[in-house]
């Protein structure tokens, strides 16, 4: 008898136990979670019978906003003065859907909650509101990328890189948001497997190029493979390489040679303008899988960016492991072939590393919050994501993109009153029709650059690079940005780039 009740007891207090750990699992680790999920009764009602707060860009111009339904399902409609120019950054607040996008990240902020008590009546019976949240964003840039892009699909991510502020996130193909809004479950339906469904080139609407889609970065990636001989083994620096129009690579029968198989070498400063292929593999095989590998990393690579918007995916650089006996690997990778990957967003942080003296600010979209009597709420605070180059390191990689700008591939892309450092890409996929993707990154003014930018055109004409086609849309977007900045019209000085 005595034995049944020790047992009874046990039983008795590890129930106790596990009633206690599930009620801190639900009042501490998981409250925040409940707190926003669009299950929550609380949330669900809020959202459908008080108005949700606005998303306002850094110019003022409303992104979001609801306005009274006349419908007769819900009192209030949710509104995108933009549509699909902004859909990919603000998402969506659909009745069948949820929330994505800005609309999810920032619902806590976004839904109607409580406000403080401003007076007696108010203590017994609550009143509830949302906070408006003002972005980074400009619209002008916005639109100056749609024109430019003109249908394409691909990205440009424009970046301040003193600070991390997103300036402007252009992504094609994009969604229309307003059939997601309606409450007749039919027609949201429709338009949700619509945007779920890949279009020709793989992407599907719904999703946002610039952070979740990844590519060969090409002859974009040197930058990177510079600053790994800048940091790591600077006596490669000013290492002379032969001149070749090709060469073998070690313990294959493969070979590489530079775009059309014009002859080149040098040292650093000479091969990066002209992007010489053979010149910066040869010094991917001096670096070695290790060097190039842990540099990677220290840009972001295989790492989530932490930009304040879900379902962005990592950039890919191989491991050091996978080089052990694939020398021929660390020569592709050293230009940004083969294996690696990398999102215009992670390319735009590239070019901001270099520009903003070897740190990589954290990128975001949230400028600040602010409550219902417009008092701020919450301001964002700028911090670093990554510092994979000093100050004294990232200046001397300064210089050879500048001469990358004025003489190199990208010649004649800028103005010269922008002084602009870039690099240009272009990178075989393999396809026979359309088999290369084309980049471009930049910053600028070099002297003290307030602006950096990542432009990827992909799956385009084997005849294509990324001078010609990525360079009209990085022209346009380091002129806008620059001219926003100073008070002036996103259209720069070229009548070709207005929005």
């Amino acid at each position: 008898m005595s034995r049944r009740l020790s047992i009874f007891a046990v039983a008795i207090l590890l129930l106790f136990v596990a009633l206690a750990a599930q009620s801190m699992n639900v009042q501490f680790f998981r409250a925040s979670a409940l707190d926003n999920s669009i299950q929550n009764p609380r949330n669900y009602q809020a959202g459908n019978q008080y108005p949700r707060g606005e998303i306002v860009a850094a110019d003022g111009t409303i992104l979001a906003q609801s306005v009274p339904s006349t419908s007769g399902y819900y009192p209030y409609t949710r509104i995108y003065p933009l549509g699909a120019l902004t859909s990919g950054l603000i998402g969506f607040a659909s009745p069948s859907y949820g929330t994505w996008a800005l609309e999810a990240e920032y619902n806590q902020y976004l839904v109607a909650h409580a406000q403080p008590p401003q007076s007696f009546a108010q203590v017994l019976a609550p009143t509830s509101a949302a906070d408006t949240v003002t972005l980074t964003l400009q619209p002008k840039l916005e639109r100056v990328a749609a024109t430019q892009f003109a249908g394409r699909n691909g990205a440009a991510v424009v970046l301040d890189p003193r600070n991390g502020d997103v300036l402007a996130m252009y992504s094609n193909p994009t969604y229309n948001p307003v059939p997601l809004e309606s409450p007749i479950f039919s027609v949201a339906e429709k338009a949700w497997k619509a945007d779920v469904t890949n279009n020709a080139d793989g992407f599907p609407p719904l999703g946002n190029v610039a952070i979740q889609q990844t590519f060969p970065p090409g002859s974009t990636f040197k930058i990177v493979t510079t600053s790994a001989v800048v940091a790591k083994k600077p006596s490669l620096f000013y290492k002379n390489f032969p001149v070749l129009a090709t060469i073998h690579l070690p313990d294959s029968n493969k070979t590489l040679s530079n775009y059309a198989f014009i002859p080149c070498g040098g040292d650093i400063p000479a091969m990066l303008p002209p992007s010489c292929d053979q010149g910066y593999a040869l010094i991917g095989l001096d670096l070695g899988g290790n060097i190039l590998a842990e540099t990677a990393n220290s840009f972001g690579f295989n790492e989530v960016p932490p930009i304040d918007l879900p379902g962005a995916q990592p950039s890919f650089f191989p491991s050091a492991s996978s080089f052990i006996y694939n020398k021929p690997g660390i020569a592709y990778s050293a230009i940004g072939q083969q294996n690696v990957r990398a999102s215009a967003l992670q390319m735009a942080m590239v070019a901001g590393a270099i520009a903003d003296g070897g740190t990589i600010m954290t990128p975001h979209l949230l400028n600040y919050v602010s409550g219902p009597d417009g008092t701020t709420v919450l301001r964002y605070q700028d911090k670093a994501w990554k510092t994979p180059l000093t100050a004294a390191q990232a200046a001397r990689i300064v210089p050879l993109m500048q001469d990358v700008a004025r003489y190199g591939t990208a010649a004649g892309t800028f103005p010269p009153w922008t002084d602009a450092g870039a690099k240009t890409g272009t990178s075989q996929v393999g396809n026979a029709v359309q088999n290369t993707d084309d980049w471009m990154i930049a910053f600028a003014p070099a002297s003290n650059p307030t602006v950096a930018v990542a432009v990827v055109v992909p799956y385009q004409v084997t005849s294509a690079t990324g001078a010609s086609v990525a360079g009209p849309i990085m022209r346009c977007l380091v002129e806008g940005a620059l001219s926003l900045q100073a008070g002036l019209p996103a259209s720069g000085t070229a009548t070709t780039c207005a929005p």
